[in-house]
């Protein structure tokens, strides 16, 4: 996931990766990960975000794939570094923050 979230009506917007995601941990790789690089997101997209992490949570705990998820945030960007440190506190995945510099 890249860029920005900002849609006006999230859940919407959402649905199509909801069902994809739903589809893939129904027969998911050995291994999945995520990567996220957002440089802004609005209220409702953040909560859309914790609902695809929840979903990677349990495909997680269900040991049929070793799931990771990378947060990317700006170097510039202490906002963005610490919702990232947010999330990692609430989902129980293997989960790294990482400085993109340049």
């Amino acid at each position: 996931m890249k860029g920005k979230s900002i849609p006006e009506n999230s859940v919407e917007f959402y649905r199509p990766v909801y069902e994809w995601l739903d589809q893939y941990i129904a027969q998911p790789k050995p291994s999945t990960k995520l990567l996220v690089q957002l440089e802004y997101f609005n209220t409702s997209s953040s909560k859309c975000i914790l609902d695809i992490f929840r979903k990677l949570e349990l495909l997680h705990k269900s040991g049929a794939s070793q799931v990771a998820i990378v947060w990317l945030y700006d170097e510039d960007d202490e906002d963005m570094m610490e919702t990232g440190e947010d999330y990692q506190t609430i989902v129980k995945v293997p989960f790294s923050i990482s400085k993109v510099t340049g």
